[in-house]
């Protein structure tokens, strides 16, 4: 099998994200491959950004836009760069993590799409379906699962 030549990773921004990207890097290093970062977020006007940070507290950084997208990506950057990536190219996209990963993976003709496992064995991943769970299932790339949790 040849080697990767373009890896895809999202993050949102939590520890268990940061380990996707801190395989996804390995990964690219070792195969000399363009790392290319993918954050999803919505755009929130500040009544948005207030209610989600009232609602969900800590885990607001998910849905407040594009800034803490943007530092979510430089943070997982400058992880990637330690975890021995070369090439490395971000993304802050607009919209659902998984329409966004595979808008990026389409884009940037990836063969690689890695994520964490984070939702899969939660109630609601199993119900609703989850970000890796839905990748894998839509996706026409290899998807790399990362135990994370």
């Amino acid at each position: 099998m040849a080697a990767y030549r373009t890896v895809v990773v999202g993050t949102d921004g939590s520890d268990s994200s940061f380990a996707a990207v801190d395989r996804a890097a390995s990964v690219a290093g070792d195969s000399g491959a363009t790392l290319v970062i993918v954050c999803a977020y919505y755009p929130a006007n500040k009544g948005d950004v207030e209610k989600a940070q009232d609602v969900l507290g800590d885990e607001a950084y998910q849905v407040v836009g594009s800034a803490p997208a943007e530092d979510t990506l430089l943070s997982a950057r400058d992880r990637a760069a330690k975890a021995g990536a070369k090439d490395i190219d971000t993304a802050a996209v607009v919209g659902d993590p998984v329409d966004s990963l595979r808008k990026v993976v389409a884009e940037r003709s990836a063969d690689l799409l890695v994520v964490g496992n984070r939702g899969l064995n939660t109630l609601a991943g199993r119900i609703l379906g989850s970000v890796p769970s839905e990748v894998a299932r839509k996706s026409g790339v290899d998807v790399l699962i990362v135990h994370t949790t």
